[in-house]
């Protein structure tokens, strides 16, 4: 069981890590995935998210698709879109996954794993967004 904290790691490559554990069998499970960040300018980001919202069928949009809001649902799906979602060993691995907002008790005071080239100070820039930020102007509640 891999326990991977998500405070200040890039979205990407948290979820790029986290998908290649899942397939290789691995239990993961990511804690505070609100504080996740996501690289660009905010606005760029936020426009990017809000025109993927809105993305329906045409023929009767209450079919979906349906995008996530809630931040442990946006890490989520970061992470399964790594994976081969659609075939039986991707399905197995997605449901290895755990993703939580904060930290529960059962896994506060548990070691964590470093995620290489991850961390908001090894990016070259200073423009970012949390995940958390991201859920409340696209109206997610946490």
């Amino acid at each position: 069981m891999i326990i991977i904290d998500g405070k200040d790691l890039v979205l990407g490559r948290l979820a790029s890590f986290a998908a290649k554990r899942l397939l290789e069998g691995e239990r993961v499970i990511v804690l505070n995935a609100e504080q996740a960040i996501i690289s660009g300018r905010k606005d760029t980001t936020l426009e990017s998210y809000k025109a993927w919202l809105e993305t329906r069928n045409v023929a009767n949009p209450k079919k979906g698709p349906f995008h996530p809001r809630r931040p442990e649902d946006i890490v989520r799906r970061a992470i399964r879109g790594m994976l081969p979602h659609d075939k039986p060993k991707g399905r197995e691995a997605f449901r290895r996954l755990r993703v939580y907002v904060g930290v529960p008790e059962e896994f506060s005071g548990k070691e964590t794993v470093k995620v290489p080239g991850a961390h908001l100070a090894e990016l070259s820039t200073r423009r970012f967004i949390r995940v958390g930020e991201l859920s409340k102007m696209l109206g997610g509640r946490f």
